[in-house]
């Protein structure tokens, strides 16, 4: 369809798309700021007049729920994220420069694993957490997290150091640097953009996981942001707005972590895409 000709529905479409990102985000930060007995009769109705008593309730809760799911959030994904983006970096250089038939083969593999939903290996994976006396454990879910996702952050960076011109790297090894001097000193300052994506993308699916903490983790050995909302609910009453509450303060350090490195993300984007 020529949209030249239709300048009206490109405006809209993107203002029918705007609106429904924005409905849900609307209905937290509404609820957050409203009284718990309003919530359920008029969810959607403006909090007037606002109150900061569901925050205050779940930042002061006597379990300490949201900090100590915070700490376990930031500890694993901070983790995960560093030790991800060292190894897809490392192993995408190495696939993307060399020429062997067995590591197109290891490409191959690495990117059948992008299509395997995490639901369908968790039994596995928790069979050999048990084994190796990790489950319940934030390293087995770091761990997890690392064998998981490292496809993806190799498809990233693999497809940016294609672009990387390969003289760079000879020069650098005919004034004697090492291999690993060459990846850290010449490739990887190179590599921000592509860097800041995927750390962004995994960074934002590492935190907002659910499924995974809590089958690894167990409801009772430990929480995360995601987990610390179900774990909220109770099982005879249901206190909204601190529900409310938790999923606003969790969603903060998402949104301020995407608004500091968000130039970095777009470069990144657009450098995978017309690279390689």
């Amino acid at each position: 369809m020529n949209t030249s000709r239709l300048p009206w529905l490109r405006p809209i479409v993107a203002l029918l798309l705007t609106a429904l990102f924005f409905v849900p985000l609307y209905f937290v930060l509404t609820n957050t700021f409203k009284p718990g007995d309003k919530i359920g009769h008029s969810p959607a109705s403006l909090p007037i007049p606002p109150t900061l008593d569901n925050l205050n309730r779940v930042l002061t809760r006597p379990d300490g729920l949201f900090w100590v799911s915070l700490t376990n959030s930031v500890v694993i994904t901070g983790i995960s994220v560093v030790i991800l983006t060292v190894l897809s970096a490392m192993l995408g250089h190495y696939l993307a420069r060399s020429r062997s038939r067995w590591t197109r083969v290891l490409t191959l593999v690495l990117l059948s694993g992008l299509m395997i939903p995490p639901q369908v290996i968790l039994i596995p994976i928790t069979d050999v957490l048990r084994t190796l006396h990790m489950m319940t454990t934030l390293q087995g879910l770091i761990l997890f997290n690392v064998g998981y996702y490292v496809p993806f952050g190799v498809f990233v960076f693999s497809g940016f150091i294609r672009g990387v011109p390969a003289e760079l790297e000879e020069a650098a090894r005919v004034d004697g640097a090492s291999r690993m001097q060459v990846f850290w000193r010449i490739v990887f300052p190179l590599l921000r953009p592509a860097t800041a994506s995927v750390v962004i993308f995994l960074g934002v699916w590492i935190w907002n996981d659910f499924i995974d903490p809590f089958i690894i983790l167990g409801p009772s050995q430990g929480t995360t942001v995601t987990t610390g909302v179900y774990r909220s609910i109770g099982q005879y009453q249901i206190d909204l707005g601190g529900v409310f509450a938790i999923m606003f303060l969790a969603t903060l350090p998402v949104l301020l972590f995407y608004l500091v490195l968000q130039k970095q993300f777009v470069k990144g984007l657009t450098g995978g895409a017309t690279k390689g």
